[in-house]
């Protein structure tokens, strides 16, 4: 299996690539983990722009069969044990490879939206896309934890 996250820019932050390293290492046991970072536009561009440039980037990394979930403000909301049984069905649905896209701070373009086969939202609150893949590894690490019945999630 192999879980493919596909995201707008660099993380620069020590601290947030020591806790996404962590979650990757943790991870190993279930998954290979792929962290995709595209090029994110600049903020002077307009927001359609960025938009159609960052996802035209992001679709070209994104295979014909491959089982997609997005990151969106208004897709719906999971517990941790439905994000656990939607991961593992997206991994069986995708020949084993679970794509998750992480737009950039615009968001995402129309036609990333329609690529999706499932938008989901982390939640209510606003996160930086940075902090939503440290977030994102370590509920995929919970989500493989809880579906293999292992003790972590309480």
């Amino acid at each position: 299996m192999k879980l493919r996250i596909v995201c707008a820019g660099k993380i620069k932050e020590k601290w947030l690539n020591d806790g996404i390293a962590e979650y990757v290492k943790r991870l190993s046991k279930y998954t290979r983990v792929e962290i995709v970072e595209v090029q994110d536009s600049p903020d002077s561009l307009p927001t359609e722009q960025a938009l159609d440039q960052e996802g035209k980037r992001m679709l070209s990394r994104i295979g014909e069969n491959a089982y997609v979930v997005v990151m969106d403000l208004h897709g719906k909301k999971l517990t941790s044990e439905e994000w656990a049984e939607h991961m593992i069905r997206g991994f069986e649905k995708g020949g084993s490879e679970l794509v998750v896209v992480i737009g950039g701070s615009c968001g995402l373009s129309p036609e990333l939206t329609a690529r999706a086969n499932e938008r989901i939202c982390l939640s209510d609150m606003t996160f930086t896309h940075q902090m939503t893949r440290l977030i994102l590894l370590e509920q995929a690490y919970r989500g493989f934890k809880i579906h293999n019945k292992e003790k972590y999630h309480k």
